[in-house]
């Protein structure tokens, strides 16, 4: 039987990738004794790899197919596919950035005033090439973690960390200089999986699913019953991805409408549409949006 080898990154992306597969359809069980989960599909099997590895194993085939930070795979430098890039949705999340940050007392203002100077990152090969693009010379050296703490105690003169907010760095007394990389999941491809057709079949199958599911987020479903007359004025205010389904019913004075929208706009919206005739309204969630 035809095997999928499919990783998913252990760690922080751990349980949002497992619920964004959910939402997608399939149902994956992980044992905390175990490296490799269950998934009700017979056609794909399940290793746990932190983020920081998955690229290699699916550079090297050990994986066919995995999901990582678009950092880590420039991090490494790995010859993979990428089928996509997995967004979550602005209204529920922050993307991650990659972050230049000093002391709030540090002298240091622009990147260039760096040069000569040490930095500590868990993104050592992306710091070093990102400086050394820029012609600076700094002494990149690895942090086992803390590293907000090594500019805080005096240890470096700055460090490359990844925030969503900034609000802890801030919270430490510290500054940004400069932005270096916004990172996101994406869907990763062994090049050789990539050419079976059974293969590709496959990972464009969980790759449409996977971003419908994240599409969705967000989005919910509006169900009313409009009178003919008030119609016009609805469709007006209703936002859609194409155009709202209208519907006769069996009264021949009123019709049924169907939309979709994001749960922001349903909240303003709603008190609008009944002032505009609309009843029975009905708010659903979404689970994918293709």
């Amino acid at each position: 039987m035809k095997l999928l080898k499919l990783g998913i990154p252990k760690g922080s992306l751990e349980k949002a990738t497992i619920e964004l597969f959910r939402r997608s359809g399939w149902k994956i069980t992980v044992d905390s004794r175990s490296y490799f989960p269950a998934i009700d599909d017979t056609q794909i099997s399940c290793t746990l790899v932190r983020a920081q590895e998955m690229s290699r194993f699916v550079e090297m085939g050990a994986l066919d197919v995995g999901l990582t930070g678009k950092d880590w795979i420039l991090e490494n430098d790995s010859d993979v596919t990428v089928v996509q890039d997995l967004v979550y949705s602005k209204a529920t999340q922050q993307p991650a950035r990659w972050v230049l940050v000093v002391s709030e007392t540090s002298p240091v203002k622009r990147i260039e005033n760096l040069k000569g100077k040490k930095v500590f990152t868990e993104l050592v090969n992306f710091t070093r090439r990102y400086f050394a693009e820029k012609g600076i010379e700094v002494d990149v050296e690895f942090s086992w973690g803390a590293t907000e703490a090594k500019v805080v105690e005096g240890l470096a003169d700055a460090i490359v960390e990844v925030t969503e907010t900034g609000s802890t760095i801030r919270a430490n007394g510290l500054r940004i200089v400069e932005e270096l990389m916004t990172t996101y999941p994406q869907i990763i491809v062994n090049k050789k999986a990539w050419q079976d057709s059974w293969k590709r079949e496959k990972i464009e199958q969980i790759s449409k699913l996977l971003k419908g599911a994240l599409d969705a987020e967000g989005m919910v479903g509006l169900k009313m019953n409009v009178p003919k007359e008030r119609l016009e004025e609805v469709m007006k205010v209703l936002p859609s991805i194409t155009a709202p389904t209208v519907a006769d019913l069996s009264c021949q004075d009123w019709v049924s409408v169907e939309t979709v929208m994001s749960e922001r706009e349903a909240r303003d919206l709603i008190p609008q549409l009944l002032k505009k005739g609309a009843v029975g309204i009905i708010e659903y969630p979404l689970n994918k949006v293709i």
